[in-house]
């Protein structure tokens, strides 16, 4: 896919997928949605590939949620169609939800690097993301209840995960915008960053994981500590982290991982995350796991 409203950038090792709509402060559209479902597939498909950076174009904003704007409408979120009547339809689906359950799948660790305004959608999709950081100047925003509507991007599930049910209830049922301050001290965002110093900050922990670590162990981690801590009891994490220790303590990886540990070096895991997922995943497909 040519990409229009994003770009997709991979050196070194670390993808760098920008919303691109510097003109509408990077608001969301069904075609940004659509392109970056498919960089997320591409960057899930690329072994070369240790971590991925979504940032916004320029020093504005994020994404500045939904573009509600009439010139928008061949590409909005919110573009009238006929009148449908089955709640099961396809085109009822939420385009912020659909996005973010492509995130939240995503085999490869996700880093956030808010560069300026972030509401609506623009908040929402941020928070499947791993780690969040932000720039000083941010300014974050639940606004659906003064739009009218509710919460959408499977916020309801995520937020309250990250920053506890009563934070998550004030934001939304208030709908203001806040800055990057309570956004860090409420743990919505890791750290703060100079506008100029965001980027080295989200690139340096994307090396950190690129250099020092098993492609093949991030991505179970990752899916293990996002599905895991939903279940209802910790005996569904200890089938899981049981079979994963096991599988993959027999894993290329794991050997190499005590080698260079000995001989005190850089490791070089042989490893992919195209060819080398244990058989227990994706485990929660599995009826003993359900």
């Amino acid at each position: 896919m040519s990409y229009t409203q994003i770009t997709l950038d991979i050196a070194d090792g670390i993808a760098t997928l920008t919303l691109n709509r510097p003109e509408k402060m990077n608001a969301f559209t069904s075609t940004m949605m659509a392109e970056m479902i498919d960089a997320i597939d591409a960057t899930d498909a690329d072994d070369t590939v240790r971590a991925v950076i979504i940032t916004g174009h320029g020093e504005r904003a994020f994404c500045a949620g939904a573009d509600l704007t009439p010139d928008g409408e061949s590409g909005n979120v919110f573009a009238r169609h006929k009148p449908v009547n089955d709640l099961s339809d396809e085109r009822v689906r939420d385009g912020g939800g659909r996005l973010v359950l492509r995130l939240f799948n995503s085999q490869k660790p996700l880093i956030g690097a808010c560069n300026g305004v972030a509401v609506g959608v623009g908040a929402t999709m941020q928070l499947p993301f791993d780690i969040r950081l932000a720039s000083d100047t941010a300014r974050f925003g639940f606004v659906f209840a003064r739009r009218g509507i509710t919460p959408e991007a499977c916020s309801s599930w995520f937020l309250p995960r990250l920053v506890g049910m009563q934070t998550a209830l004030e934001w939304c049922m208030t709908g203001r915008v806040f800055g990057a301050e309570e956004a860090r001290d409420r743990g919505l965002v890791r750290s703060l960053h100079p506008q100029g110093e965001l980027m080295d900050a989200a690139m340096e922990l994307a090396r950190e994981i690129a250099e020092n670590t098993s492609a093949v162990s991030v991505a179970i981690t990752r899916a293990m500590l996002w599905r895991l801590s939903a279940t209802e009891h910790p005996m569904m994490a200890h089938r899981v982290d049981s079979r994963s220790i096991y599988r993959l303590g027999k894993s290329e990886d794991s050997k190499e991982g005590v080698r260079s540990f000995l001989e005190k070096r850089p490791p070089n895991y042989p490893d992919t995350v195209s060819a080398d997922m244990p058989d227990i995943y994706p485990w929660w497909d599995e009826p003993a796991y359900k």
